[in-house]
């Protein structure tokens, strides 16, 4: 018998079955492996992470890149990534309150994403709620992080376009020109000064978000082959309980000459 959820198939236009689609594979329910099989990709819908350190000002800048990116209808779908909420285990939600400019907008689509533990606070679901999103159309799509750990590294391995947010503090300037400085010498990455609360410097981000998304991404395969290695090593320790596994390891450390090696020995063949 087929499950109703194969039928369920993101649009951008119904953000109501972009919503379905996304729940059913954040939490593993009944078809979620046959949704993601079935997703196919009409348009280039480029992804853009945003990452930096906690206060840099990844939201109000996120806030005025969506402002800058409604353009000529385009229709566009921000994950945000927030930590794990320590009473429920699902995120703290706070999407709500730094998009609140936008949240009731027909063509923005706001989801938020827990980091479920993950060290550098990004997860598995986080590729495969990406690709959902690519699915249903959206023009573009953003993915702030939490900043912490190595998740500026990992939204690496999951966007098109990267910004890294590193300042906002009274010596910006000073800062700004130091990496322009190293970044002219190296010949590599663009750097922009921003104020986004005043809107200042966005067109130049803009600009460039709009240039790379009409070139062809050099890094496609590398991209491919970080998603499809987290997605793998997701799917190999979907079995393995880590609260299971504490509680195991604490019966097993009464027993003298606990070794940690024996005692994973069988889980890792």
């Amino acid at each position: 018998m087929q499950s109703a959820t194969n039928n369920i198939q993101p649009d951008c236009t119904d953000f109501r079955s972009v919503a379905r689609a996304l729940t059913i594979v954040e939490n593993d329910l009944q078809g979620a492996d046959d949704l993601l099989k079935s997703l196919t990709f009409t348009k280039s819908s480029p992804v853009i992470g945003i990452t930096g350190p906690p206060g840099a000002g990844k939201s109000t800048l996120v806030n005025s890149l969506i402002s800058g990116l409604l353009n000529n209808g385009n229709k566009i779908a921000i994950l945000a990534i927030d930590p794990t909420s320590p009473f429920n285990f699902g995120s703290l939600l706070g999407d709500r309150i730094r998009m609140a400019p936008h949240f009731n907008h027909p063509d923005v689509f706001i989801r938020s994403l827990a980091t479920r533990g993950s060290l550098g606070g990004l997860s598995a679901k986080a590729i495969e709620m990406t690709d959902v999103l690519r699915a249903a159309g959206f023009d573009y799509i953003l993915i702030e992080t939490v900043g912490v750990g190595q998740s500026e590294i990992e939204i690496a391995g999951l966007a098109d376009i990267t910004l890294l947010v590193l300042s906002d503090r009274a010596d910006a300037d000073l800062f700004a020109n130091n990496l322009k400085k190293i970044q002219l010498k190296e010949n590599k990455l663009p750097v922009y000064k921003t104020v986004a609360s005043k809107n200042e410097g966005i067109d130049e981000v803009i600009n460039f978000i709009l240039s790379k998304s009409e070139t062809k991404n050099s890094r496609k395969e590398l991209l491919l082959a970080e998603k499809a290695y987290s997605i793998i090593r997701q799917k190999r320790m979907a079995d393995i309980d880590k609260k299971k596994l504490q509680q195991d390891i604490a019966k097993a450390l009464g027993k003298p000459g606990f070794n940690l090696y024996q005692f994973i020995s069988p889980l890792t063949p």
